[in-house]
């Protein structure tokens, strides 16, 4: 992280900044709330595949109890519970704190929170589908399990710091500019830049975590440190050679003869976390990726 008198005035610029920010949860959409709405959300975030307690899993209602371990070269990060108990959980959070968490990083507390937290990507959902994941997160039973906190390694251990790495890294905007799009490219992007989060698999990453915007979706080493995700840009070196039915297809869960090693444990849970979208979504995520350009 960043030392020195420079980056302790940085960080409190970007302290003041974020302070006179409006608050996300004021802009929260009208309208009615939608729990199927919701699930899909929490599907296509991947939520159950992080956050549910090992050895508890649900399809009917997931138990978000968390307690799984994120090894990094940072140190351990530990999966929190999410689920509305109100000891361990986040059953005494308001929906105004859970909104400003998902599209600021920032707890209830004020704390920064850390990019093993996907807000990065979560920041460009929409406050409409904020709203609903939060009326559907409040639905499932609460877990009583207290989650230890992370145990990193000087200086990441510094929550302060993390304003400083918001400052260089923190972009709510959409990542690729593609001109004008039809409906079906602008919902993959929102899926796929926002709630979907597979950028923060699929592109590479600096020394310090941030991700490499001009690689977007070039391919990246997965965040335990084992493990390539790969390119997934419709350039050369990702699916450029492949249909759109080629890569749908990709997107569903393997046949059952592969076995979760060769298809890859974590793109084995987000397939299995897409296939519960409509195809109409997934078909806007096939255009989506193949309208990304290839990494230079």
């Amino acid at each position: 992280m960043i030392r020195g008198a420079a980056g302790i005035a940085l960080g409190l610029l970007v302290l003041v900044s974020c302070a006179q920010r409006q608050d996300p949860a004021t802009d929260m959409a009208p309208g009615a709330i939608s729990l199927a709405d919701g699930e899909t959300v929490f599907r296509v975030g991947g939520c159950a595949s992080c956050h549910t307690t090992p050895g508890e899993t649900s399809e009917d209602a997931p138990h978000l109890g968390g307690g799984q371990e994120l090894q990094t070269r940072y140190g351990t990060f530990r999966v929190p519970n999410i689920s509305p108990d109100n000891e361990h959980g986040i059953g005494t959070w308001t929906e105004a704190q859970f909104a400003r968490a998902m599209l600021r990083g920032v707890s209830p507390e004020g704390q920064h929170y850390y990019p093993a937290f996907p807000y990065t990507s979560y920041a460009r959902m929409s406050a409409r589908d904020v709203a609903n994941l939060w009326a559907y997160l409040q639905s499932l039973p609460p877990v009583r399990r207290e989650v230890r906190d992370h145990d990193l390694r000087f200086p990441y251990n510094n929550r302060g710091a993390m304003a400083v790495w918001k400052a260089l890294y923190f972009r709510p905007t959409k990542v690729v500019d593609l001109g004008p799009l039809s409906p079906e490219v602008a919902r993959g992007q929102y899926l796929v830049e926002g709630p979907g989060h597979c950028g923060e698999c699929h592109t590479p990453r600096g020394g310090l975590g941030g991700l490499d915007h001009d690689r977007w979706l070039a391919g990246g080493m997965l965040p335990e440190g084992q493990g390539f995700a790969p390119d997934i840009t419709g350039g050369e070196a990702g699916l450029g050679g492949l249909t759109a039915e080629e890569i749908a297809s990709m997107l569903i869960p393997a046949p059952q003869h592969i076995s979760a090693a060769e298809a890859g444990y974590e793109m084995e849970a987000v397939r299995g976390n897409l296939a519960a979208l409509p195809e109409a979504d997934r078909r806007a995520i096939v255009a989506y990726l193949k309208a990304v350009p290839g990494a230079r």
